[in-house]
């Protein structure tokens, strides 16, 4: 692997995020200026804005042939964004959840999850799924327009604190807009070029690098925006925030990377086999933590962490055919999953206690 190679990666990735911010910092002060409140700026703006690096990846990939990453890179990022994502937030201070999030968001980050998992079942996401997925995603961001009319002051008041922007002229906004849209294309194109060459010079797969390396590099966003939210207090956000992104991710993403793509997406059997099923229980897993008390406790976030850190030892072990890996899987089989299973299902039943 040569020092080129390392540069481009690097500063595709510093790009992506330097864009992402610029992108969210003209489009969020634009917005205000033309009424638009800062809950339903916090809620769209700022939630798609930190998925634009996934946007820019996926869509260069996709249009470029590589559906590997293209995929991988949205399946990881759900993945990383759950559990290293709010497993870090969790760490820093116990996170609440809103009942809005228990009631609607998640069973829709859950069932999106499964519809991205049928759609891939036939071995392609077609353009006409593409279609269907940002449909959905336009859908969601009506919803949720209508929805911030409902929130409580309080809730209003915190999205006003975090989330209203300075004043600066319109001209001044439009090309913070404009040079993030540069950045995150050049941020992209860069980023992808390192990762094949990164996928080439350690000999696994571009499926591997995009579950991983990019999909982790193009979270970043999400990563800053959760642990800030989380040292400041506001907590709900950093939990908002990584459900809203996932959301978008599968909707916009996965969508607006189909449509692109010369002939759709074909994917991968290895990702219909464990990746995809691994995002759709990742989901499925949320449900009965968030609704434990309405909070995401300090060592539900261990537990998170260390499920990631599993998650990543497994696709190194595997990408390397390494002799670890049937003892590594068989520990995972026989011990550590089903008593996920039983702390999740004694956790969910102490949560419909609770509420009944």
């Amino acid at each position: 692997m040569d020092t080129i190679t390392v540069v481009l990666f690097v500063a595709g990735l510093a790009l992506l995020v330097l864009g992402a911010e610029w992108l969210v910092k003209g489009a969020s002060r634009l917005a205000a200026a033309n009424g638009i409140s800062p809950l339903v700026i916090g809620l769209t703006v700022v939630a798609y804005g930190t998925s634009a690096p996934e946007v820019a990846v996926s869509v260069k990939s996709a249009w470029a042939g590589q559906a590997d990453l293209a995929i991988g890179n949205v399946v990881g990022s759900n993945i990383f964004n759950v559990l290293f994502v709010l497993g870090i937030a969790a760490l820093i201070a116990p996170l609440l959840v809103s009942s809005q999030l228990v009631r609607v968001d998640v069973p829709i980050m859950v069932g999106l999850s499964v519809l991205a998992f049928a759609l891939a079942a036939d071995g392609t996401i077609g353009r006409v799924d593409g279609v269907i997925l940002l449909a959905g995603a336009i859908a969601y961001t009506v919803f949720q327009i209508r929805q911030s009319r409902k929130e409580s002051a309080a809730v209003r008041d915190e999205y006003a604190k975090e989330f209203e922007p300075a004043r600066s002229s319109a001209a001044a906004n439009a090309a913070y807009v404009a040079a993030g849209l540069v950045l995150l294309v050049l941020g992209s194109r860069w980023l992808v070029a390192g990762a094949v060459a990164f996928a080439k010079a350690l000999g696994v797969s571009e499926l591997i690098i995009g579950l991983t390396v990019v999909s982790a590099g193009t979270s970043l966003p999400e990563v800053a925006t959760s642990i800030l939210a989380a040292v400041r207090g506001e907590r709900d956000i950093a939990v908002g925030n990584v459900v809203g992104s996932n959301i978008f991710n599968i909707l916009a993403v996965l969508g607006i990377g189909a449509m692109v793509a010369p002939s759709g997406l074909p994917v991968s059997p290895a990702l219909i086999r464990f990746d995809l099923l691994v995002m759709v229980a990742v989901a499925v897993a949320c449900l009965p933590i968030f609704a434990s008390g309405a909070v995401i406790a300090r060592w539900e976030g261990g537990l998170f962490l260390g499920y990631y850190a599993a998650y990543t030892a497994y696709l190194i072990l595997d990408a390397q055919g390494h002799d670890a890996l049937p003892a590594f899987s068989a520990v995972m089989e026989a011990f550590v999953l089903p008593l996920t299973a039983i702390t999740l299902a004694v956790i969910g039943w102490r949560a419909w206690r609770l509420r009944a």
